[in-house]
């Protein structure tokens, strides 16, 4: 039985991974270890590791690295004590595959373990590119050491290989995340209402703002001046989201828990969702406001206009419900209010997403139990001008 291990640090992330997870520990021929840690063990951000427990998955190991610093030595500090225990874990379990997602540094660190330890790595969402973000950086760098790949799009895929990776190991499956939307059982306006205890029966926004890592200090500013535009939308409630563990993060957070405590009325703030209801928020909203990848991945399948704010997102692939706009405040009402137009909104449900409709989970499930892996770790650096 070939043992695939997943790593998972943050509470996006296992949305993400739950159907591949899933999948894993259903097949008759795989066998799943789950290495939980990093935002899973905070109290901070929720500590997530209980839903994953509920969700009936067995956690095979906790990896506890995150420091209570967001500074650029604290991240880098827990790094080097995720790639640590990582490389421990490893050692003590042996998987056949290690399985990582995105371009997070907890992934990075994880992956320089497995490197290390001549573990094959299997990455999804290799390819993209996200230019204001450290995350650039890390996903190239993932690819790099990764000897299968999961590409979202046709776009991505063909970067990878650009990257110098094998043709025959790089697979386009689209965006996983579609999955969880096709296959859950999302709740309605009501039994939403009612789990948040917040009145969700009027319009409302989905909002969320990580942090740009590139920028010197800007996206205090830049959060500011969204704060400021959702107060000029009164009939408009806020549901808004905590951000990453990425640095300067806690700034953000102290910004929004004080927008939160002046607006109590109409804004929620939320350490985690949850996938169910996530997701049910996303189907729900007026619009998606902010900075994250699921207003361009998943809000699409939703036909649900995105204002994506700054650089965060910039390069990715982003499909017609997407409205891109600069950090200044008359950009972003600007944005806003064009996203609530009829017109807009008319169009919006016109537009497939670039993403794909779903069958993502199952694809990498079928390629980590039936790709040879005699010879993988040695790889031989694929130079473009032949056939793709």
């Amino acid at each position: 039985m070939r043992k695939i291990a997943v790593f998972t640090g943050t509470r996006a992330e296992y949305g993400l991974l739950y159907w591949i997870m899933r999948e894993i520990q259903e097949s008759i021929s795989l066998e799943l270890q789950l290495y939980v840690g990093g935002m899973h063990l905070s109290q901070e951000f929720g500590y997530t590791i209980d839903q994953i427990r509920l969700d009936g998955f067995s956690i095979t190991e906790e990896l506890n690295f995150l420091l209570s610093s967001d500074t650029p030595v604290g991240v880098a500090k827990s790094m080097a004590l995720a790639t640590i225990n990582a490389s421990e874990v490893l050692e003590r379990h042996k998987p056949d595959v290690l399985v990582v997602l995105g371009d997070r540094f907890e992934a990075l660190a994880v992956a320089q373990a497995a490197m290390l330890s001549r573990i094959p790595i299997a990455h999804i969402h290799g390819g993209e590119t996200t230019e204001g973000l450290i995350d650039e950086a890390v996903r190239h760098s993932l690819t790099k050491m990764a000897h299968l790949h999961f590409a979202a799009t046709e776009t991505y895929r063909k970067r990878i290989i650009q990257l110098g990776e094998q043709p025959r190991r790089v697979f386009n499956v689209g965006a996983p995340g579609i999955d969880n939307i096709v296959k859950m059982n999302l709740l309605d306006v009501d039994d939403l209402s009612s789990s948040l205890d917040f009145d969700l029966t009027k319009d409302y926004f989905m909002v969320t703002y990580h942090p740009v890592t590139l920028a010197d200090d800007g996206e205090s500013q830049a959060l500011a001046n969204l704060l400021e535009c959702l107060t000029l939308f009164p009939d408009y409630k806020c549901v808004i989201s905590y951000p990453n563990a990425d640095p300067n993060g806690r700034r953000i957070i102290s910004m929004l828990e004080r927008f939160r405590d002046e607006n109590s009325d109409r804004v929620y703030l939320a350490r985690s969702l949850g996938q169910l209801r996530y997701l049910s928020l996303l189907k729900g909203c007026s619009a998606v406001i902010g900075n994250s990848s699921s207003g361009l991945i998943e809000a699409p399948t939703f036909n649900v206009p995105t204002v994506d704010i700054g650089e965060r997102q910039a390069g990715r692939i982003a499909g017609k419900t997407v409205i891109k706009c600069e950090e200044d405040r008359e950009s972003i009402s600007t944005a806003i209010k064009l996203a609530l137009s009829k017109e807009f909104i008319e169009e919006c449900k016109l537009q497939s997403n670039p993403y794909g409709g779903g069958g993502s989970s199952s694809s990498i499930v079928h390629v980590l139990a039936n790709e040879n892996l005699d010879g993988i770790l040695q790889k031989k650096f694929y130079d473009l001008g032949n056939d793709a």
